[in-house]
């Protein structure tokens, strides 16, 4: 469940206080892991340890037991010294992060978090992505690999949902997979990966359209939707 990020969902969360509401929602709904982006006081995406630590505090007590995976994207601090920094003063730790392959500075990123007994998700945005990757050859430091087909194209998402899929199969990569899309082909990728056996993901970060195509009314509307696909 992607509850929030750089989304202009007007019911998406920003605050500690609503994204452990929404949370909650969600769980009762049907969602098992949670995926967070933190906000400061403006309402600005940031790693800063304050608004990360109360994010993830504030949805712990509301959702005991719940993986939490905070994220790392480099979008919201392209420095990948100054990323590095920040999220190296953690004091409240996630239970996974995405660590998204193409990114700079992402292996140290990893290597600092893995020493801290964070989990790892192999996050491929693209067949280049997927190249890395396999091209590494790390598996054993990963929790699991999440595909994310970025195009909003349903079928151009969906061939490439299978191609990095593929490459990482040939590579002898055995570890489970999640799959998400975005905008309405979110649906068309989730449907293809539900019938493959891996696991699937929404919410307003990645879309705010449920399968037919109305807009939905938030994160509980997209959990239900995908429940019923499954």
């Amino acid at each position: 469940m992607a509850l929030n990020g750089d989304s202009p969902h007007p019911a998406m969360p920003r605050t500690a206080e609503e994204t452990a509401a929404d949370a909650a929602a969600c769980v009762a709904a049907g969602a098992n892991l949670l995926h967070l982006h933190a906000f400061d006081d403006d309402g600005e995406e940031t790693l800063a340890e304050g608004p990360v630590a109360r994010t993830i505090t504030a949805v712990r007590a509301l959702c005991p037991g719940v993986p939490i995976s905070m994220t790392t994207f480099a979008q919201i601090e392209p420095d990948a010294a100054r990323r590095l920094k920040l999220i190296a003063s953690w004091t409240t730790l996630p239970d996974l992060v995405p660590a998204n392959q193409g990114e700079a500075g992402i292996v140290e990123l990893s290597e600092l978090l893995a020493l801290r007994g964070v989990g790892l998700e192999a996050c491929l945005l693209s067949v280049a992505d997927a190249e890395l990757f396999v091209r590494r050859n790390t598996p054993e430091l990963f929790r699991r690999v999440v595909i994310e087909a970025l195009d909003t194209d349903p079928s151009t998402a969906v061939a490439d949902a299978a191609a990095m899929e593929q490459m990482v199969i040939e590579a002898g990569m055995s570890l489970d997979q999640l799959h998400h899309g975005y905008g309405i082909a979110t649906w068309d990728v989730c449907r293809r990966a539900a019938k493959r056996g891996h696991g699937i993901r929404v919410g307003v970060e990645d879309t705010g359209l449920l399968p037919d195509g109305r807009p939905a009314s938030g994160n509980v509307e997209l959990v239900q939707a995908a429940r019923d696909l499954l």
